[in-house]
């Protein structure tokens, strides 16, 4: 589990796992850095696919279904385990997602709250009219790949994982994931957060209130795409996850 997942600050007695998936392009090293800013009824795991960090000689995943399968087939008996909750920003909100719906199709499992940034809904017409572009590996300039995958701002300058050859390959991965919600017999139950910059283009987000039965909830927050790390939303972030984990009655 060591490749795949990121954890900081192990909390054996934590009543609830977040499990965080990264933005395009990047690693491990900013989100799995909330595992020490969560109080111990949280414990955050950071997903590292191949391509990155400790996994940089491993082939990168050749679709969104061999991504999907690697993390459920290495998390299922720990999503077992105990309540489970997913925060997905950007790229990774599709990725959360078609974890998310596996994980209820095939296993019956649910998160107890699926946190998204940062992107459209995956039932969305924006959604479908990123996936009708061309495929990534057709497309010349970064800049334009970047605006796709990453809204109005720059990559962060620390991101220590971030090259233009991954950036590509998730590029590829998002334009591999397809979604309709008739193809789901059952919607999720959980309640949704979405997030999103003041600062950043405008995602369509309403279409994640016909994609469960529970509670769904907006927030702007100030800044672009990359609002996150900024620490008075990151911490913003932090307090928002917990309390909303808490009343989830677990």
């Amino acid at each position: 589990m060591e490749k795949l997942v990121a954890c900081v600050q192990k909390k054996p007695d934590a009543i609830c796992r977040l499990i965080c998936f990264p933005w395009a392009g990047s690693g491990t090293s900013q989100l799995a850095k909330w595992g020490r800013l969560f109080n111990d009824s949280i414990e955050v795991f950071c997903i590292r696919l191949p391509g990155r960090e400790t996994r940089l000689e491993e082939p990168f995943p050749k679709d969104m279904t061999s991504a999907v399968n690697e993390i459920i087939s290495v998390l299922l008996e720990e999503l077992k385990e105990k309540p489970f909750a997913f925060f997905g920003h950007s790229f990774a909100t599709y990725l959360s997602f078609a974890v998310a719906l596996q994980l209820k199709e095939k296993y019956g499992l649910e998160p107890v709250h699926l946190f998204m940034s940062g992107a459209h809904a995956p039932n969305s017409a924006s959604f479908l009219a990123i996936k009708s572009l061309v495929p990534p590996d057709e497309i010349d300039d970064l800049l334009i790949l970047m605006k796709i995958l990453g809204g109005n701002s720059e990559f962060p300058s620390d991101e220590d994982s971030w090259t233009d050859t991954v950036l590509r390959e998730d590029a590829r991965i998002l334009h591999t994931f397809s979604f309709e919600k008739t193809d789901m017999n059952s919607p999720f139950s959980c309640d949704i957060t979405y997030f999103c910059g003041s600062d950043d283009k405008i995602f369509d987000a309403k279409g994640w209130q016909e994609l469960t039965s529970g509670n769904t909830s907006f927030y702007e927050l100030p800044g672009d795409h990359f609002y996150l790390m900024k620490p008075s939303n990151q911490s913003f972030l932090i307090k928002h996850i917990t309390r909303s984990i808490e009343n989830a009655g677990l």
